[in-house]
């Protein structure tokens, strides 16, 4: 077996169009294409020549980190091919590798055939704007869509905040710096407290994991800053209740009133597979925040939002439902596919 084997794998997935590559020691190498599992067709790597090529991909601090803790978390580029977030752990049969593709070329808001609404949100000039959903349901692609619809609309300056940096933005209309945990901050916390002293319009914050990092992306998008940001949650009205249920009981009040003046709007999705193309596109409940929508929110009745969504249609506003039946009417997916499988 050749050196290098598995940047050739990595190079022949981007080719087939897959999400995600794992490696495994003893078994073939499998692509994730549209969701579902395929082995790539070749003899398995065994876990010393595994071992080899995965570390090729470490510096030395990530190996001694590796060494240590037996996993390890980063980010690789692969010149004219495609950007890779990839996790390297241990498990009982010997080592393995998750790499989750990240293409080169960003693609746009009408690439990814999102709703209108999804580029209004990127006009606004403050505010929370957060896309949700569960691991692998193209959260990072459909934030990376609004930076790219920003950089060649606005002038503005955007800071960009990941764990890892996952696609690459050239800098356009807008000044555009991406900080990296480990690499360039210490952490989403310490990254947040100095971003508002580097005059930014746009903040990009990976993801909101806990009350310090919350805390900030509220106030940034209280004091005039357009912050985007993911949760691990399903629906809208979720979202509301995990950043609030965060805080302590005696300060939850003041959070909803927070939330309910900064948050624009709302963009819950899962991907599913595409009829005639070998690609998904995004199923998407929207929230569209309104002067209804803030009551509830401060009122603490989040669980009217999906009430809300479904007579909000006129301002952009959908629910899961008839974000399916688009999709089915518009022939992008199968008419065979049931909602109830992907929500």
């Amino acid at each position: 077996m050749t050196k290098n084997i598995i940047r050739e794998i990595l190079k022949f997935a981007v080719t087939q169009n897959a999400s995600d590559v794992h490696f495994s020691s003893g078994k073939q190498p499998m692509l994730r294409i549209k969701g579902e599992f395929k082995k790539v067709d070749m003899p398995p790597i065994q876990n010393e020549i595994l071992r080899e090529e995965l570390m090729r991909f470490l510096n030395d601090d990530q190996r001694r980190s590796f060494n240590e803790f037996h996993e390890v978390d980063l980010a690789h580029s692969i010149e004219n091919t495609a950007r890779f977030r990839i996790n390297i752990y241990e498990h009982n049969t010997g080592i393995a590798g998750a790499f989750r593709i990240f293409p080169e070329d960003i693609r746009s808001i009408d690439e990814l055939i999102l709703p209108k609404v999804v580029k209004n949100f990127t006009e606004h000039r403050k505010g929370l704007v957060l896309v949700t959903g569960p691991t692998g349901s193209g959260k990072s692609t459909t934030l990376a869509a609004m930076i790219h619809e920003i950089n060649i609309t606005r002038r503005n300056h955007i800071i960009t905040i990941e764990d890892p940096i996952e696609y690459i933005h050239q800098s356009k209309n807008c000044l555009i710096h991406q900080r990296e945990i480990d690499n360039h901050t210490h952490s989403f916390e310490s990254a947040l407290r100095h971003c508002l002293r580097e005059d930014p319009d746009v903040i990009l914050v990976g993801e909101m994991r806990d009350i310090q990092t919350i805390t900030l992306a509220l106030h940034a998008a209280e004091t005039g800053h357009l912050v985007l940001s993911t949760l691990h949650t399903n629906t809208a009205s979720d979202s509301v209740d995990r950043i609030v249920d965060v805080f302590p009981a005696e300060r939850q009040q003041q959070i909803r009133v927070m939330l309910a003046n900064t948050l624009v709007g709302i963009l819950a999705q899962r991907l599913v597979p595409m009829a005639f193309k070998n690609d998904r596109v995004a199923l998407l409940e929207i929230l569209v925040v309104n002067a209804a929508v803030q009551n509830l929110i401060r009122e603490g009745k989040s669980y009217q939002i999906p009430t809300a969504i479904q007579t909000g249609a006129d301002i952009g506003m959908q629910t899961f439902a008839r974000s399916f039946d688009k999709l089915q009417k518009n022939n992008l997916i199968s008419p065979t596919l049931k909602l109830s499988d992907f929500v």
